[in-house]
């Protein structure tokens, strides 16, 4: 049976118990349920394998038992494998010994770079604005509002 890892937005001790999460996963039908930590993340066993599906039947069951839900980005844990094994930072110039940091998302994007001098972050266009700009972390990117015109761009931090 495929593994999986749910990842909850959101979730912290304050607002889910970790036992009752996991319960909630189990209750779904998923089998070998961990939760991870008091992180919100969640492994798992599946006979399904369709992705959305997951997440759609996650938030369902998080509802019903918690009474409440989390937003679920659902990959599959041989997925993740080929994403650490990957290392797609290592084409900018990131040391191998740096924290990697990955947003999962749900529907898939266009990456771009965004650079600064010698250090570079990836980011995504959304409702027509570029990723950062929208946090107000980089200024003078040439693909701010306009859909990308480049790959990269370069800019100042505005902090």
């Amino acid at each position: 049976m495929p593994r999986f890892t749910a990842f909850l937005r959101g979730v912290s001790p304050m607002n889910a118990k970790m036992p009752e999460l996991k319960a909630a996963f189990e209750s779904a039908g998923f089998a070998n349920v961990r939760t991870v930590l008091a992180s919100g993340n969640v492994v798992f066993d599946s006979e399904r394998t369709d992705e959305r599906e997951i997440e759609r039947l996650a938030e369902e069951v998080m509802m019903r038992v918690l009474g409440r839900s989390f937003y679920a980005v659902v990959r599959s844990c041989a997925h993740l494998a080929d994403v650490l094994a990957a290392d797609w930072y290592a084409t900018h110039g990131i040391p191998p010994q740096a924290k990697r940091v990955i947003t999962f998302m749900r529907e898939a994007a266009v990456p771009r770079v965004c650079r600064v001098g010698r250090h570079s972050a990836p980011t995504w266009r959304g409702a027509g604005v570029h990723a950062a700009h929208r946090a107000g972390v980089w200024q003078g990117c040439d693909h701010a509002d306009d859909g990308y015109r480049g790959a990269l761009c370069e800019g100042v931090r505005s902090d």
